[in-house]
């Protein structure tokens, strides 16, 4: 069990943590260092030692923390996972979407595009600091409930006592509250925390308001302005009872406008997983135009993907070839690309503008001869592209210079 649990780990990649033993260092000794794992794991001898702080960008200028457990960690926690994910699998709710085997994003993103077509209110639910608020003791009840075997629960709880080491080198302690994002098992506790919490709650309490979740990211649909309203504070309410708190600045209720629904002055847009769905004019068979919603890529995730193409400076770098520059991109482009396009084809266009644009800036820098004319750097770029038609990954899906 050991060794599958490291080869998922090692498949994951990630940093060091405290101890700063690399995946690397960890697979240069493997076979003691997997044996101490496991004798230790066996003889119920084994404590975590503490996550190391990682602070991520979070968009709008915010950051998130995370807690980077080691690497002998990450595959202790793996084992666990392993052994307890099916048992929980069963009872989770088929509207729970975030970090489940054989399920993906999108499938939630086509769940709300089509419940928007049906449910004409939306409650866009934020849960304040979710991670570092999740209670200790009542995730240990909803662990009794599923698991029997007292030193799995034992090894979850001293997962989650666990200390953190801050970016600052002072030593946080958890209080009895909240889970490090970043280890192998949080999400699927937060899984079951949040199962109980909302799921199976509006199962017994509301079940006729489809409800979709991934993590902490909630969608509820509702058919009134009244419902949406009055479901909100009973949502709000029950967060409360579960250590929890709905963010005020963050949950919204949205209207789902369209040809059908004609009310004005609402709310009429929400994002959710990188796409923002809101109204736009759409071409009819019959001809003319409709009000019909849209599902495409957010302004913030548009945002994020031109500073990652303008942090990498690539412009400047005039001893890199093309082809240097594509193997950079390339990896970047078919996530992009196989994610966001999902729904709406060309949706990505304007960040490859941007692309192309930094592209003719790194063909003045390295070349001389075109003086500093964009035009013939374009139509250089444009040369290279009929030449070498599947060097970067969105000219081979048909994307074309503007």
């Amino acid at each position: 069990m050991l060794w599958q649990a490291f080869k998922k780990v090692r498949k994951n990649k990630g940093s060091a943590g405290v101890d700063r033993v690399s995946i690397q260092d960890f697979e240069s000794d493997l076979n003691n260092n997997l044996y101490k794992l496991w004798n230790r794991l066996a003889s119920g001898s084994y404590f975590p030692p503490m996550v190391k702080e990682v602070i991520i960008p979070k968009g709008r200028g915010k950051t998130r923390s995370l807690g980077i457990p080691t690497v002998g960690d990450r595959i202790c926690q793996q084992v666990i996972k392993d052994i307890i994910e099916p048992r929980l699998e069963k009872e989770f709710s088929d509207q729970s979407y975030g970090y489940r085997p054989l399920i993906s994003a999108h499938q939630a993103l086509e769940n709300v595009r089509d419940n928007t077509r049906k449910f004409a209110w939306i409650i866009d639910l934020d849960i304040s600091k979710f991670f570092d608020n999740m209670a200790h003791s009542k995730l240990m009840l909803a662990l009794d409930k599923h698991i029997e075997e007292n030193w799995i629960k034992v090894y979850i709880k001293r997962w989650l006592e666990v200390s953190k080491l801050k970016t600052t080198g002072e030593i946080q302690e958890p209080l009895g509250k909240g889970t490090p994002q970043g280890g192998v098992i949080s999400p699927l506790l937060a899984n079951l925390y949040l199962h109980y919490t909302l799921d199976k709650w509006m199962e017994l309490h509301f079940p006729d308001i489809p409800l979709v979740r991934y993590a902490d990211d909630i969608i509820i649909h509702c058919r009134t302005e009244s419902q949406a309203k009055f479901v909100l504070s009973k949502v709000q309410s029950r967060l409360q009872k579960c250590n929890l708190s709905a963010n005020s600045e963050k949950t919204k209720i949205v209207y789902c406008k369209d040809y059908r629904r004609k009310e004005t002055g609402k709310l009429v847009q929400f994002d959710f997983l990188g796409f923002s769905f809101k109204p736009c004019l759409r071409k009819s068979s019959k001809g003319g135009v409709f009000l019909g919603r849209e599902c495409t890529v957010s302004k913030s995730n548009y945002s994020s993907m031109v500073k990652e193409i303008r942090d990498l400076k690539f412009h400047c770098r005039t001893e890199i070839t093309i082809e240097d520059i594509a193997n950079l991109l390339n990896p970047k482009i078919r996530g992009w690309i196989q994610y966001f396009e999902k729904f709406s084809k060309g949706s990505l266009k304007n960040v490859f503008h941007r692309l192309h644009n930094r592209l003719a800036k790194w063909i003045l820098n390295k070349y001389k001869r075109f003086r500093r004319s964009r035009r013939k750097a374009f139509d250089y770029l444009r040369k290279i592209r009929k030449h070498y038609p599947y060097l970067f990954y969105h000219w081979q899906v048909g994307y074309a210079l503007v």
